[in-house]
Protein backbone atom coordinates (compact mmCIF):
# COMPACT_ATOMS: atom_id res chain seq x y z
CA UNK A 1 0.00 0.00 0.00
CA UNK A 2 1.29 3.45 -0.91
CA UNK A 3 2.14 5.71 2.02
CA UNK A 4 2.33 8.82 -0.19
CA UNK A 5 2.47 9.61 -3.92
CA UNK A 6 6.06 8.59 -4.71
CA UNK A 7 6.01 10.12 -8.21
CA UNK A 8 4.88 13.47 -6.81
CA UNK A 9 7.61 13.25 -4.17
CA UNK A 10 10.30 12.41 -6.74
CA UNK A 11 9.29 15.46 -8.76
CA UNK A 12 10.36 17.59 -5.78
CA UNK A 13 13.95 16.33 -6.29
CA UNK A 14 14.98 17.28 -9.87
CA UNK A 15 18.38 15.55 -9.57
CA UNK A 16 16.63 12.16 -9.43
CA UNK A 17 15.55 12.53 -13.07
CA UNK A 18 19.07 13.05 -14.44
CA UNK A 19 21.20 10.46 -16.22
CA UNK A 20 24.68 9.17 -15.37
CA UNK A 21 26.74 7.54 -18.16
CA UNK A 22 23.56 7.57 -20.26
CA UNK A 23 21.64 5.56 -17.63
CA UNK A 24 18.88 6.84 -15.31
CA UNK A 25 20.38 7.78 -11.93
CA UNK A 26 19.58 5.30 -9.15
CA UNK A 27 20.70 7.15 -6.03
CA UNK A 28 21.27 4.74 -3.13
CA UNK A 29 23.88 6.66 -1.11
CA UNK A 30 21.44 8.37 1.24
CA UNK A 31 23.27 7.24 4.38
CA UNK A 32 26.11 9.54 3.30
CA UNK A 33 23.90 12.44 2.21
CA UNK A 34 20.37 12.90 0.87
CA UNK A 35 19.22 14.96 -2.11
CA UNK A 36 17.41 18.25 -1.44
CA UNK A 37 13.83 19.11 -2.40
CA UNK A 38 13.10 22.32 -4.28
CA UNK A 39 11.32 23.84 -1.26
CA UNK A 40 14.60 23.76 0.72
CA UNK A 41 16.64 25.27 -2.13
CA UNK A 42 13.96 27.90 -2.78
CA UNK A 43 13.83 28.90 0.89
CA UNK A 44 17.59 29.39 1.07
CA UNK A 45 17.76 31.32 -2.20
CA UNK A 46 14.88 33.51 -1.02
CA UNK A 47 16.70 34.32 2.22
CA UNK A 48 19.96 35.22 0.46
CA UNK A 49 18.05 37.39 -2.01
CA UNK A 50 15.78 39.22 0.43
CA UNK A 51 16.73 38.75 4.09
CA UNK A 52 20.51 38.32 4.17
CA UNK A 53 22.01 39.96 7.28
CA UNK A 54 23.97 38.74 10.30
CA UNK A 55 21.71 37.50 13.08
CA UNK A 56 21.35 38.69 16.70
CA UNK A 57 22.27 42.13 18.04
CA UNK A 58 21.52 43.90 14.73
CA UNK A 59 19.00 46.72 15.20
CA UNK A 60 18.19 47.04 11.49
CA UNK A 61 15.21 45.44 9.76
CA UNK A 62 17.05 42.73 7.77
CA UNK A 63 19.02 41.55 10.79
CA UNK A 64 15.85 41.26 12.84
CA UNK A 65 14.12 39.35 10.03
CA UNK A 66 17.06 36.96 9.65
CA UNK A 67 17.18 36.48 13.43
CA UNK A 68 13.47 35.66 13.48
CA UNK A 69 13.95 32.97 10.80
CA UNK A 70 17.00 31.55 12.60
CA UNK A 71 15.23 31.31 15.96
CA UNK A 72 12.06 29.97 14.29
CA UNK A 73 14.28 27.16 12.95
CA UNK A 74 15.44 26.42 16.50
CA UNK A 75 11.81 26.16 17.62
CA UNK A 76 11.06 23.91 14.62
CA UNK A 77 13.89 21.56 15.66
CA UNK A 78 12.66 21.60 19.26
CA UNK A 79 9.22 20.46 18.14
CA UNK A 80 10.67 17.89 15.73
CA UNK A 81 12.52 16.03 18.49
CA UNK A 82 10.06 17.01 21.26
CA UNK A 83 12.63 18.76 23.48
CA UNK A 84 11.47 20.82 26.45
CA UNK A 85 13.11 24.14 25.57
CA UNK A 86 14.77 25.91 22.67
CA UNK A 87 17.68 26.66 25.04
CA UNK A 88 18.50 22.93 24.82
CA UNK A 89 18.89 23.10 21.01
CA UNK A 90 22.42 23.99 19.89
CA UNK A 91 23.22 24.52 16.22
CA UNK A 92 26.50 22.92 15.09
CA UNK A 93 28.05 22.04 11.71
CA UNK A 94 26.77 18.47 11.92
CA UNK A 95 26.72 15.30 14.01
CA UNK A 96 30.52 15.16 14.09
CA UNK A 97 30.85 18.60 15.64
CA UNK A 98 28.01 17.82 18.05
CA UNK A 99 29.82 14.68 19.24
CA UNK A 100 33.13 16.54 19.53
CA UNK A 101 31.44 19.31 21.53
CA UNK A 102 30.11 16.82 24.08
CA UNK A 103 33.40 14.91 24.25
CA UNK A 104 35.38 18.09 24.87
CA UNK A 105 33.04 20.03 27.16
CA UNK A 106 31.60 17.07 29.08
CA UNK A 107 35.09 15.73 29.80
CA UNK A 108 36.21 19.18 31.00
CA UNK A 109 33.24 19.45 33.34
CA UNK A 110 32.75 15.93 34.63
CA UNK A 111 35.71 13.61 33.91
CA UNK A 112 39.12 12.92 35.42
CA UNK A 113 41.94 10.53 34.67
CA UNK A 114 40.74 6.92 34.81
CA UNK A 115 37.07 7.82 34.28
CA UNK A 116 35.31 5.76 31.62
CA UNK A 117 33.09 6.26 28.57
CA UNK A 118 31.18 3.31 27.12
CA UNK A 119 30.64 3.13 23.34
CA UNK A 120 29.69 0.19 21.10
CA UNK A 121 31.46 -1.96 18.51
CA UNK A 122 29.34 -0.47 15.70
CA UNK A 123 30.15 3.21 16.25
CA UNK A 124 31.06 5.69 13.53
CA UNK A 125 34.55 7.19 13.92
CA UNK A 126 32.94 10.43 15.15
CA UNK A 127 31.90 8.54 18.29
CA UNK A 128 35.34 6.96 18.75
CA UNK A 129 38.06 9.45 17.82
CA UNK A 130 36.82 12.40 19.96
CA UNK A 131 36.97 10.13 23.03
CA UNK A 132 40.46 8.92 22.07
CA UNK A 133 41.58 12.56 21.85
CA UNK A 134 40.28 13.03 25.39
CA UNK A 135 42.04 9.81 26.45
CA UNK A 136 45.33 11.32 25.24
CA UNK A 137 44.63 14.65 26.97
CA UNK A 138 43.03 13.54 30.23
CA UNK A 139 43.68 9.83 30.55
CA UNK A 140 40.01 8.78 30.26
CA UNK A 141 39.30 5.16 29.30
CA UNK A 142 37.11 3.79 26.48
CA UNK A 143 34.99 0.67 27.08
CA UNK A 144 33.28 -1.11 24.18
CA UNK A 145 29.93 -2.99 24.11
CA UNK A 146 30.35 -6.18 22.04
CA UNK A 147 27.80 -7.40 19.50
CA UNK A 148 26.59 -10.64 17.94
CA UNK A 149 27.34 -11.73 14.37
CA UNK A 150 23.87 -10.50 13.37
CA UNK A 151 24.73 -7.01 14.62
CA UNK A 152 22.83 -6.99 17.93
CA UNK A 153 24.42 -5.32 20.96
CA UNK A 154 25.04 -7.56 23.98
CA UNK A 155 23.18 -5.76 26.76
CA UNK A 156 24.29 -8.24 29.43
CA UNK A 157 27.90 -7.44 28.55
CA UNK A 158 26.93 -3.75 28.64
CA UNK A 159 25.70 -4.14 32.22
CA UNK A 160 28.99 -5.71 33.24
CA UNK A 161 30.99 -2.87 31.62
CA UNK A 162 29.34 -0.24 33.84
CA UNK A 163 31.54 0.58 36.84
CA UNK A 164 31.85 3.29 39.47
CA UNK A 165 34.20 5.06 37.01
CA UNK A 166 31.63 5.18 34.15
CA UNK A 167 30.71 8.79 33.46
CA UNK A 168 28.90 8.59 30.10
CA UNK A 169 27.44 6.08 27.65
CA UNK A 170 27.57 7.12 23.97
CA UNK A 171 25.88 4.97 21.31
CA UNK A 172 24.50 5.13 17.78
CA UNK A 173 20.72 5.03 17.50
CA UNK A 174 21.02 3.31 14.11
CA UNK A 175 24.22 1.75 12.71
CA UNK A 176 25.36 3.41 9.49
CA UNK A 177 26.72 0.05 8.28
CA UNK A 178 24.43 -2.65 9.68
CA UNK A 179 21.17 -0.69 9.83
CA UNK A 180 20.61 -2.11 13.33
CA UNK A 181 18.18 0.02 15.35
CA UNK A 182 19.72 -0.13 18.81
CA UNK A 183 17.47 -0.34 21.91
CA UNK A 184 18.40 3.15 23.09
CA UNK A 185 15.47 3.45 25.50
CA UNK A 186 16.64 0.33 27.30
CA UNK A 187 20.27 1.49 27.26
CA UNK A 188 19.15 4.84 28.72
CA UNK A 189 17.03 3.10 31.37
CA UNK A 190 19.88 0.86 32.51
CA UNK A 191 22.35 3.76 32.51
CA UNK A 192 20.05 6.07 34.45
CA UNK A 193 19.61 3.41 37.14
CA UNK A 194 23.28 4.14 37.88
CA UNK A 195 22.94 7.93 37.34
CA UNK A 196 24.98 7.80 34.12
CA UNK A 197 23.98 10.15 31.27
CA UNK A 198 23.63 8.91 27.67
CA UNK A 199 24.61 10.56 24.38
CA UNK A 200 22.78 9.20 21.30
CA UNK A 201 24.22 9.59 17.79
CA UNK A 202 21.06 10.19 15.76
CA UNK A 203 22.69 10.84 12.37
CA UNK A 204 21.10 7.72 10.88
CA UNK A 205 17.82 7.80 12.82
CA UNK A 206 16.56 11.40 12.57
CA UNK A 207 15.91 11.08 8.79
CA UNK A 208 13.96 7.84 9.19
CA UNK A 209 12.23 7.60 12.56
CA UNK A 210 10.00 9.85 14.67
CA UNK A 211 12.35 11.14 17.37
CA UNK A 212 11.13 11.97 20.87
CA UNK A 213 14.00 12.84 23.22
CA UNK A 214 11.65 13.07 26.19
CA UNK A 215 10.30 9.58 25.62
CA UNK A 216 13.82 8.26 24.92
CA UNK A 217 15.03 10.23 27.99
CA UNK A 218 18.53 10.54 26.50
CA UNK A 219 20.70 13.33 27.89
CA UNK A 220 22.24 14.33 24.54
CA UNK A 221 21.11 13.68 20.96
CA UNK A 222 23.07 14.65 17.83
CA UNK A 223 22.06 14.76 14.15
CA UNK A 224 22.90 16.35 10.77
CA UNK A 225 20.81 18.41 8.36
CA UNK A 226 22.31 17.03 5.16
CA UNK A 227 21.19 13.46 5.89
CA UNK A 228 17.57 14.63 6.26
CA UNK A 229 17.03 16.58 3.01
CA UNK A 230 18.51 19.80 4.41
CA UNK A 231 21.73 21.68 3.58
CA UNK A 232 25.25 20.58 4.40
CA UNK A 233 27.21 22.20 7.22
CA UNK A 234 24.32 22.39 9.68
CA UNK A 235 23.60 20.03 12.56
CA UNK A 236 22.04 19.92 15.98
CA UNK A 237 23.05 18.96 19.48
CA UNK A 238 20.21 18.53 21.94
CA UNK A 239 21.33 18.45 25.56
CA UNK A 240 19.54 18.49 28.88
CA UNK A 241 19.93 21.88 30.52
CA UNK A 242 21.29 20.38 33.75
CA UNK A 243 24.39 19.18 31.86
CA UNK A 244 24.76 22.02 29.35
CA UNK A 245 24.66 24.59 32.16
CA UNK A 246 27.68 23.02 33.86
CA UNK A 247 29.70 22.35 30.68
CA UNK A 248 32.25 25.01 29.61
CA UNK A 249 32.09 26.55 26.11
CA UNK A 250 33.49 24.48 23.26
CA UNK A 251 34.81 27.52 21.36
CA UNK A 252 35.35 31.18 22.15
CA UNK A 253 34.56 34.29 20.11
CA UNK A 254 31.57 36.39 19.23
CA UNK A 255 28.00 35.59 20.25
CA UNK A 256 28.90 33.21 23.10
CA UNK A 257 29.90 35.95 25.54
CA UNK A 258 28.18 37.84 28.35
CA UNK A 259 30.91 40.39 28.93
CA UNK A 260 34.60 40.51 27.95
CA UNK A 261 37.49 42.31 29.61
CA UNK A 262 41.17 41.46 29.27
CA UNK A 263 41.00 40.07 32.79
CA UNK A 264 37.82 37.98 32.58
CA UNK A 265 35.03 36.82 30.27
CA UNK A 266 31.54 35.76 31.28
CA UNK A 267 29.47 33.57 28.99
CA UNK A 268 26.09 33.98 27.36
CA UNK A 269 23.06 31.94 28.43
CA UNK A 270 22.13 28.70 26.68
CA UNK A 271 22.14 27.90 23.83
CA UNK A 272 24.39 30.78 22.75
CA UNK A 273 27.21 29.77 25.10
CA UNK A 274 27.95 26.98 22.62
CA UNK A 275 27.44 28.94 19.39
CA UNK A 276 30.59 31.02 18.85
CA UNK A 277 30.74 33.17 15.72
CA UNK A 278 28.27 33.81 12.92
CA UNK A 279 26.00 30.78 12.55
CA UNK A 280 24.95 29.46 9.16
CA UNK A 281 21.58 31.18 9.56
CA UNK A 282 20.56 30.45 5.96
CA UNK A 283 21.23 26.75 6.51
CA UNK A 284 19.16 26.72 9.71
CA UNK A 285 16.26 28.12 7.66
CA UNK A 286 16.90 25.40 5.06
CA UNK A 287 16.90 22.76 7.80
CA UNK A 288 13.55 24.06 9.09
CA UNK A 289 12.07 23.75 5.57
CA UNK A 290 13.46 20.22 5.28
CA UNK A 291 11.78 19.29 8.56
CA UNK A 292 8.52 20.82 7.28
CA UNK A 293 8.85 18.71 4.14
CA UNK A 294 9.36 15.49 6.09
CA UNK A 295 6.49 16.29 8.45
CA UNK A 296 4.20 17.03 5.48
CA UNK A 297 4.72 13.42 4.35
CA UNK A 298 4.56 12.11 7.93
CA UNK A 299 7.48 10.49 9.75
CA UNK A 300 5.48 7.28 10.24
CA UNK A 301 4.73 7.16 6.49
CA UNK A 302 8.39 7.74 5.62
CA UNK A 303 9.44 5.02 8.07
CA UNK A 304 6.87 2.55 6.73
CA UNK A 305 7.91 3.25 3.12
CA UNK A 306 11.61 2.75 3.88
CA UNK A 307 11.04 -0.36 6.01
CA UNK A 308 9.01 -1.92 3.18
CA UNK A 309 11.78 -1.04 0.72
CA UNK A 310 14.47 -2.51 3.00
CA UNK A 311 12.49 -5.73 3.50
CA UNK A 312 11.91 -6.01 -0.28
CA UNK A 313 15.61 -5.37 -1.02
CA UNK A 314 16.79 -7.89 1.59
CA UNK A 315 14.52 -10.54 0.07
CA UNK A 316 15.68 -9.86 -3.50
CA UNK A 317 19.37 -9.54 -2.64
CA UNK A 318 19.51 -12.72 -0.55
CA UNK A 319 18.56 -14.64 -3.70
CA UNK A 320 21.74 -13.48 -5.48
CA UNK A 321 24.37 -16.23 -5.65
CA UNK A 322 27.34 -15.58 -3.33
CA UNK A 323 25.56 -12.74 -1.53
CA UNK A 324 26.68 -11.97 2.02
CA UNK A 325 24.66 -9.32 3.88
CA UNK A 326 26.13 -7.74 7.03
CA UNK A 327 23.55 -6.76 9.64
CA UNK A 328 20.55 -9.05 9.98
CA UNK A 329 19.08 -7.80 13.26
CA UNK A 330 15.26 -8.11 13.39
CA UNK A 331 15.00 -4.34 13.96
CA UNK A 332 16.79 -2.98 10.88
CA UNK A 333 16.44 0.27 9.02
CA UNK A 334 17.09 1.60 5.48
CA UNK A 335 20.71 0.36 5.12
CA UNK A 336 22.04 -2.82 3.49
CA UNK A 337 25.79 -3.54 3.47
CA UNK A 338 26.94 -6.49 1.39
CA UNK A 339 29.67 -8.36 -0.46
CA UNK A 340 29.25 -10.85 -3.31
CA UNK A 341 31.62 -13.84 -3.53
CA UNK A 342 35.23 -12.71 -3.81
CA UNK A 343 34.41 -9.48 -5.66
CA UNK A 344 36.16 -6.51 -4.04
CA UNK A 345 33.72 -3.88 -2.74
CA UNK A 346 35.48 -1.18 -4.77
CA UNK A 347 35.12 -3.17 -8.02
CA UNK A 348 31.43 -3.79 -7.34
CA UNK A 349 30.78 -0.12 -6.53
CA UNK A 350 32.72 1.16 -9.55
CA UNK A 351 30.91 -1.11 -12.00
CA UNK A 352 27.49 -0.37 -10.47
CA UNK A 353 28.29 3.31 -10.97
CA UNK A 354 28.77 2.68 -14.73
CA UNK A 355 25.20 1.36 -14.68
CA UNK A 356 24.00 4.63 -13.09
CA UNK A 357 23.66 3.11 -9.60
CA UNK A 358 25.20 5.22 -6.81
CA UNK A 359 26.24 3.18 -3.75
CA UNK A 360 28.96 3.69 -1.14
CA UNK A 361 32.01 1.43 -0.77
CA UNK A 362 34.71 1.10 1.88
CA UNK A 363 34.78 0.98 5.68
CA UNK A 364 32.06 3.66 6.09
CA UNK A 365 34.01 5.41 8.88
CA UNK A 366 33.61 2.29 11.01
CA UNK A 367 36.96 0.51 10.83
CA UNK A 368 36.67 -1.22 14.25
CA UNK A 369 33.34 -2.70 13.11
CA UNK A 370 34.97 -3.95 9.88
CA UNK A 371 37.65 -5.67 11.96
CA UNK A 372 34.94 -7.27 14.13
CA UNK A 373 33.28 -8.57 10.93
CA UNK A 374 36.64 -9.77 9.58
CA UNK A 375 36.47 -7.74 6.37
CA UNK A 376 38.07 -4.62 4.87
CA UNK A 377 34.88 -2.98 3.64
CA UNK A 378 31.45 -3.46 2.11
CA UNK A 379 29.19 -2.09 -0.58
CA UNK A 380 26.38 -0.12 1.06
CA UNK A 381 22.98 0.70 -0.39
CA UNK A 382 20.98 3.12 1.74
CA UNK A 383 17.40 4.19 1.13
CA UNK A 384 15.43 7.41 1.45
CA UNK A 385 11.82 8.55 1.25
CA UNK A 386 12.06 8.96 -2.57
CA UNK A 387 13.50 5.54 -3.47
CA UNK A 388 11.35 2.91 -5.22
CA UNK A 389 11.09 -0.85 -5.63
CA UNK A 390 12.00 -0.34 -9.31
CA UNK A 391 15.32 1.13 -8.11
CA UNK A 392 15.86 -1.90 -5.87
CA UNK A 393 15.21 -4.12 -8.91
CA UNK A 394 17.79 -2.09 -10.88
CA UNK A 395 20.30 -2.55 -8.04
CA UNK A 396 19.76 -6.32 -7.92
CA UNK A 397 19.97 -6.62 -11.72
CA UNK A 398 23.16 -4.54 -11.59
CA UNK A 399 24.72 -6.74 -8.90
CA UNK A 400 23.88 -9.87 -10.93
CA UNK A 401 25.36 -8.33 -14.07
CA UNK A 402 28.59 -7.37 -12.29
CA UNK A 403 28.77 -10.83 -10.66
CA UNK A 404 28.60 -12.52 -14.08
CA UNK A 405 31.61 -10.43 -15.19
CA UNK A 406 33.68 -12.11 -12.46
Amino acid sequence: MSHYDINKVRADFPILSREVYGKPLVYLDNGATTQKPLCVLDAMREEYLNVNANVHRGVHYLSQQATDLHEAAREKVRQFINADKTSEIIFTRGTTESMNLVASSFCDAFMHEGDEVIVSTMEHHSNIVPWQLQAQKKGIVLRVIPMSDEGILDLEAFDSLISERTRLVSVAHVSNVLGTVNPVREIVRRSHQRDIPVLVDGAQSAPHLAIDVKDMDCDFFAFSGHKMYGPTGIGVLYGKEKYLDRMPPYQGGGEMIGTVTFEKTTYADLPFKFEAGTPDYVATHGLARAIDYMLSLGMDNISAHERELTRYAMEKMQAVEGMKIFGTAPDKDAVISFLVGDIHHLDMGTLLDRLGIAVRTGHHCAEPLMRRLGIQGTVRASFALYNTKEEVDALVAGIERVSRMF
